[in-house]
Formats: structure tokens, C-alpha cells, sequence
């Protein structure tokens, strides 16, 4: 059901076109996780071809379904985070949730939860009745702070994670209150590690067939993503300031505006680049300067450089900063909100936002698979479908007749 701007056959509808089959087909994943972490993990799984069936409370749904706008009342963040997977309600506290549980993970490869530690085992499905019905089975297990500890058991979400990890400490400008992000940045980056730790006890499961657990902890991969911030200190006592949108590791690096209102970002990481930069701008005298062989040389005169960058760049237009950047071959970006990014020729080119045929809503553009693979292409089979849509059929190819799904139903499991 995705569409196809581009040439590269990698973004095809179900592989259509594609030498190879899904690289994850044959996966079965049981996604009982919401908001957002290990949901985004299991969506990422069932891109590349995984079965993924979604379990959802039968009167609490993923509140992914009610976050943001929606259109016709349905949610457009669900069509994105529920892409790919076939949805079914049970309630897993309930005698019969929990023997239906049981029964699917008997027939999965991956389970991923972020219930806070405990619940699971409260409920009689822990990893010892879990992995009983199936040695083979991986269980990701995905929480604010892991599953042991001092700050196990409190609730917790990214946000608490970008604050702990010291990405809002370093994040804004230098006078101003530390700055989170306006997304769930630590949730997302969880969801993409949550992902890897999943293929990596698969991995393992191949060499030695059984499963195991994957304990991910939302505040850890965001540190990680954070560089050499611990090393730093431990060896240099070095904490890094509030810098706005500068770097202390180079310079020119900032946001400079344009003489039309418009917004363009230059980074210099490589020497060369920052050469290129100054003689572009009418500056190539500053090469000359001691401070300007190194990139921290360049950062501690960032005034300087931000000066004859941000000068030259205020007396022209975007367009043609950009198209005289690009002739100097320096790096140089616009500053684009979502309208600009659905028009981006580059982003056109990759197929990055594709459309997507929804039964409730017509075609919708999202975020196509997050990588291109030559030979075994992932693909948007479909968006979010309505809640518990797939329960009887699922039920049904579990091997459950009529009469259990009806007795699930009056005892309230479904």
C-alpha cells in the first residue's frame, strides 16, 4: 500500500518488484507495549516483515490512538505507530487473557512490554510461565529505568529521560532554562535500540535456540547517543555549557537568517569546509590566524566568525545562499518545517514520505521504512487499523473456536 515517488524499487509495495522476500519474514512479534518506546521498536520489526499483532486493552487502548490531531475521529498518530500491524484486544489480568497470552507466545518469536516491573508477574506471565510455553521466546521489556534498581518501580517516560540524561542540561542557550525537545526524542531512540537488542537475542537464539530477555532502560540510550559527555568528565572534570545552537568543537556552526526571513544552518566540522566557508563569505584573511587551524580554535572565536558568516549571508536570499554554498562545496542546509520537508526534492528522491492507501481515510503521507535494502526491501503493508479489528481472525488462527472467543468475550478478556 505505499507508493513510490522515486526509481528505487527498496520502497515497493509489499516488495513488489523486490529480488528478495522480507528479511524478517517468519517473525512472529507480540506488541503488548504502548506510549511510545516499544511500540515504535515493534513497528520497526514488522517494516522489514515481521507479523506483529498488536495487544490492546479491551477498553484502554494504546493512547497513541488519542494523542495529537486527529481526522474523522481517528488518530493520526496511530496510522503511523500502528502501521503494519494486526490489532486484537485482550486483557491479560483476567483468567482467560492471560491463557490466551500464553497460547500465542507458545507460537511467537518476540513479546515487547513496558509495563512498570512486576505487572507481568502479577498477572502470572512472567519470564519463567512465558518462557515455559516457549523456550525460543525473546521478551523485550521496556521501562523508564530498567527493571531493578532504586527508580524501578516509578512511572516514568522520555521525557524524564531527556532531563536525567543531561541532554536538556546541555540543550538552549546559555542565559536561558534548559530545553526539551518538543517530541519523544529519548522514547524514539529507545525504540530504535529496543529494536537491535530484539534481532540481537535473536541472533544469539540462532547459536544456542533458546531465548532470553531484553531489559532497556528509555534513560540509558539516550545518554548513549550523547557521546563522550561521562568520559569527559571522569578524565577532565569537563561539564559542557548551554551553547544555543554553536559548538564548542567548531565554528562557524549556527543558524544564520537570510535577507528574505528565511533560515539556513552551516557546519564546519572539517577543516577544509571552514576554509571554504571564510572565503566564500570575503574572509579568507582569518585562515591566516592561528586560532582558526583547529576546530576548538574556531569555537572560542565564534563571535568573530558568526559576524562575517552571519553578514554575508543576511544580505542575500536563501536561494541563493544555498545555490553559493553549494558551488563552494560547503555544507550548508535550510532550516525546514514539515511543509518545506514534504516538497524537498532530496526527501522526494528517497521516497522518505510516502503515501500509504487507508480504508478509514483515503491515502495518507508518513514516513516510509527507515532503510533502503537492495536485495529484501521493507514495506508499509498498511496504517494503524481500528482497535481489536483482527481479534476473532487471530483468535480463529490460534486454533480458538466460536464458543471460547464468545466465553472471552463474557468474561470481559476481550
Amino acid at each position: 500500500m505505499s507508493g513510490t515517488n522515486g526509481t528505487n524499487p527498496t520502497h515497493a509495495v509489499n516488495g513488489a518488484g523486490a529480488p528478495g522476500a522480507p528479511p524478517l519474514g517468519g517473525l512472529r512479534v507480540l506488541d503488548l507495549a504502548t506510549l511510545f518506546a516499544g511500540p515504535l521498536a515493534a513497528t520497526l520489526l514488522g517494516d522489514f516483515g515481521a507479523e506483529v499483532i498488536k495487544v490492546e486493552h479491551p477498553t484502554r487502548p494504546d493512547p497513541s490512538r488519542g494523542h495529537g490531531p486527529a481526522k474523522d475521529g481517528v488518530g493520526l498518530w496511530w496510522k503511523l505507530l500502528g502501521r503494519n500491524k494486526r490489532a486484537i484486544t485482550l486483557d491479560l489480568s483476567t483468567p482467560g487473557g492471560r491463557a490466551t497470552l500464553l497460547r500465542l507466545a507458545a507460537g511467537a518469536d518476540v513479546i515487547v512490554e513496558n509495563f512498570r516491573p512486576g505487572t507481568l508477574e502479577k498477572w502470572g506471565l512472567g519470564w519463567p510461565e512465558l518462557s515455559a510455553a516457549n523456550p525460543r521466546l525473546v521478551l523485550a521489556r521496556v521501562t523508564a529505568f530498567g527493571q531493578f534498581g532504586p527508580y524501578a518501580h516509578r512511572p516514568g517516560f522520555g521525557t524524564l529521560a531527556e532531563a536525567m540524561s543531561g541532554f536538556a542540561a546541555i540543550t538552549g542557550e546559555p542565559d536561558a532554562p534548559p530545553t526539551l525537545p518538543p517530541f519523544g526524542l529519548a522514547d524514539s531512540i529507545a525504540g530504535l535500540a529496543t529494536a537491535y537488542a530484539v534481532l540481537t537475542a535473536l541472533a544469539a537464539r540462532g547459536r544456542t535456540g533458546e531465548g532470553q530477555v531484553v531489559d532497556m532502560a528509555i534513560i540509558e540510550p539516550i545518554l548513549t547517543v550523547l557521546g563522550p559527555h561521562p568520559l569527559w568528565y571522569d578524565q577532565l572534570g569537563h561539564l559542557q555549557p548551554r551553547t544555543g545552537n554553536r559548538s564548542q568543537n567548531n565554528a562557524p556552526r549556527n543558524t544564520y537568517r537570510t535577507a528574505d526571513g528565511s533560515w539556513v544552518a552551516v557546519s564546519t566540522s572539517a577543516q577544509s569546509v571552514a576554509e571554504r566557508v571564510v572565503r566564500l563569505v570575503g574572509r579568507a584573511d582569518l585562515i591566516d590566524e592561528p586560532w582558526f587551524a583547529d576546530g576548538s580554535g574556531r569555537a572560542a572565536h565564534a563571535d568573530v566568525l558568526d559576524e562575517a558568516v552571519g553578514g554575508w549571508i543576511a544580505a542575500r536570499t536563501r536561494e541563493e545562499v544555498l545555490a553559493a554554498f553549494e558551488k563552494a562545496e560547503a555544507a550548508v542546509a535550510p532550516v525546514q518545517d514539515v511543509r518545506d520537508v514534504m516538497a524537498d526534492p532530496q526527501y522526494r528522491a528517497l521516497d522518505t514520505i510516502t503515501t500509504v492507501e487507508d480504508p478509514e481515510l483515503g491515502p495518507l503521507r508518513m514516513q516510509n521504512v527507515l532503510f533502503r535494502l537492495s536485495a529484501t526491501p521493507g514495506a508499509i503493508r498498511w496504517a494503524g487499523r481500528p482497535h481489536g479489528a483482527d481479534t476473532d481472525a487471530v483468535l480463529a488462527e490460534l486454533g480458538l473456536t466460536r464458543a471460547e472467543v464468545a466465553a472471552l468475550r463474557e468474561e470481559g478478556a476481550l
